[in-house]
This record gives structure tokens, C-alpha cells and sequence, in this order.
């Protein structure tokens, strides 16, 4: 029974893992249409800005630095989403990927082999080091109750969330 749970809830989260568009969080944005640039800082544990103000439709890029001590993920989703892949992440952690102050990325690449979810390769979202900077583009069409989460375990629940207001 136990297994018929995890196969259901791995099933059900890969079918919406890539962003899809029945989800309402947005779209991979093209580089070409990206109206401006927001600076993003993650510290332990919040979000520099904690809010976001993002036009229906608007392609933003998101520079985001780790300017705190532990990993942190800059995640785009709605919370659905996001309780989806904190299991995920819990089983990174758990396999000794994600570590408080480093993510092992050779033993991430072994593991994405028997299990893809171990790569953190969700376009939404970007996962870094202490002092490390990523960039994700995102195109907000089709976007409703969206929010920007840190789900490396344990800081999702201590706060690390950031308002996206789309109007």
C-alpha cells in the first residue's frame, strides 16, 4: 500500500514538475522578451525583497544570489506545488545531496540516474550555495496565486516565503 502511495504521489507530481501551464504558475521565459531584472537575495531564512509586483503576462529575469550561510532554492510555484516537492527535497537531504552548507553534486548526478527528482533540475527554480548567484527567467501568462519558497526542509515552515502579487 505504501508503495502504491509513493508511485501515485511521484506520478502526480512529475505531471506537473515542469511548470505546466494547467497549474497556473507561468512559463519558461525567453531572454528576448524579458521586461526587466529583479534582484533577488536570499539570506537564512527570507527573501530580499519578501514581495514580488508582477504584470499579468510580464517576463521577468530573477538574478538571485545565497548571501546566507545554509543552501537555499528559489522556487516559483503555487503552495500545492510546493508541498509536492518538499518531499523531494527531504529525500535529497536525507541521501546526503543537500547538506545545510553544500549540495554533494556528484553523488546529485549518480542519484538523478535512478531518480530523477535528485537532480533538481525543475526549471521554476534554482537551488545554491552559500555565495552563490543563479538566474531563472519567467514569463507570468496564466499565473494565479504564485509564491516564491525556499523548500529545502525545514525553511519553507520557518517562513522563507515571499509574496507574488500579479495584477
Amino acid at each position: 500500500m505504501k508503495l502504491i502511495k509513493i508511485i501515485i504521489i511521484f506520478l502526480f507530481f512529475h505531471s506537473f514538475s515542469y511548470a505546466d501551464k494547467n497549474m497556473k504558475i507561468g512559463s519558461i521565459g525567453k531572454e528576448s522578451e524579458v521586461s526587466r531584472v529583479i534582484k533577488v537575495v536570499m539570506y537564512d531564512n527570507y527573501f530580499k525583497p519578501s514581495s514580488f509586483q508582477i504584470k499579468t503576462g510580464e517576463t521577468i529575469k530573477f538574478k538571485v544570489e545565497n548571501a546566507g550561510m545554509l543552501v537555499h532554492e528559489f522556487n516559483i510555484a503555487n503552495k500545492m506545488m510546493h508541498m509536492m516537492h518538499q518531499p523531494e527535497m527531504r529525500k535529497m537531504f536525507e541521501n546526503g545531496i543537500l547538506l545545510a552548507f553544500s549540495i554533494d553534486k556528484e553523488k546529485m548526478k549518480k542519484m538523478a540516474k535512478i531518480d530523477k527528482s535528485m537532480g533538481h533540475s525543475h526549471n521554476n527554480s534554482v537551488l545554491l550555495e552559500p555565495k552563490q548567484k543563479g538566474e531563472i527567467i519567467w514569463k507570468f501568462d496564466n499565473a494565479v496565486n504564485i509564491e516564491v519558497a525556499c523548500n529545502v526542509p525545514g525553511h519553507y515552515q520557518a517562513g522563507m516565503i515571499a509574496k507574488v502579487n500579479i495584477n
